[in-house]
């Protein structure tokens, strides 16, 4: 038949693919790996811009870590978590 003894027993090493079949396997499942974690980044955004409650959360957070940091004093923090809370 002229196909050797192995045929169709994936007779070599990488189970019947050559080297560049891997690598290209490896290259497509880190692309599909970092198209689904950019999905999910992109919904979670999305997701805060359109929840108020989200956003707020957030906004309080920010307003916090800019406290922390003495970017702004007691009186500037109370007054903007005030405004944020309504």
């Amino acid at each position: 038949m002229g196909h050797g003894p192995h045929w169709g027993m994936m007779g070599d090493s990488f189970g019947g693919m050559g080297p560049l079949n891997i690598i290209s396997w490896i290259v497509g499942l880190i692309l599909v790996a970092v198209l689904v974690a950019w999905f999910i980044r992109t919904n979670s955004a999305a997701k805060a811009r359109n929840d108020p409650t989200e956003s707020r959360r957030v906004a309080l957070d920010v307003l916090e870590d800019r406290y922390a940091r003495g970017e702004i004093n007691r009186e500037e923090f109370l007054q903007k978590k005030q405004d944020l809370n309504g």
